[in-house]
């Protein structure tokens, strides 16, 4: 009986959690963790130790879920749904790179978090950067926009005289993109490294400060 009541009630916080939009927190106020991410913790650090054979990312990707989704499998927006927020087209071609993921299903949790993190792997394997930080900050723009367009940021950036293998201060502020697409990728880097990174850490959650 114990067993079938917590059953239920895990059921009842799964069918919550993927009931509720993502909602972001208002300009100026602190971000928390949504308590619904306690449901894919462990799943995720077996994922990031499985990719990376330790847990030192664990609490970057676990801000990157929060940036995607705020951990809510249901999410949807225009171009991109499920935890990870995979576009339709980038869902049918990951498997192709990361085989072990099985036929694409963004709406699957375990899924989108298997595939989220071997596209980090892969993406960090693609872009050169001055030191960690700088290579995690250029593969979550990847991620966000496409490696495509980091190459061509990096290019524009050492033509006008920047370090190409530096993010911050340097590439970030090179683009050709669309004005609202500089604003989200930039903000995306900096935002899953700079604040969600360290709030998640200060949780508990296992890693290492990639940017301190």
């Amino acid at each position: 009986m114990k067993r079938l009541l917590a059953f239920m009630l895990m059921a009842l916080i799964v069918a919550v959690a993927s009931a509720t939009p993502p909602v972001a927190a208002p300009e100026g106020v602190r971000p928390s963790i949504p308590a619904r991410s306690v449901l894919y913790r462990i799943k995720l650090e077996r994922e990031v130790a499985a990719q990376f054979g330790n847990l030192d990312n664990t609490a970057r990707i676990a801000a990157q879920v929060h940036q995607e989704s705020l951990w809510n499998p249901a999410a949807a927006s225009p171009y991109a749904q499920g935890l990870t927020q995979f576009t339709p087209s980038t869902a049918e071609w990951i498997p192709s790179v990361c085989p072990t993921l099985g036929p694409p299903d963004v709406w699957d949790p375990n899924w989108s978090m298997r595939a989220a993190v071997c596209y980090d792997r892969w993406l960090l394997r693609r872009v050169a950067g001055a030191d960690d930080c700088q290579r995690w900050a250029f593969a979550l723009s990847a991620y966000n926009g496409g490696l495509g367009w980091v190459s061509r940021d990096k290019a524009l950036a050492e033509r006008h005289g920047r370090d190409p293998l530096i993010w911050f201060d340097h590439v970030e502020h090179h683009s050709t993109r669309a004005r609202w697409a500089i604003t989200e990728n930039r903000g995306y880097v900096r935002r899953i490294l700079l604040t969600l990174e360290p709030l998640y850490l200060a949780a508990g959650w296992p890693g290492r400060p990639v940017c301190a």
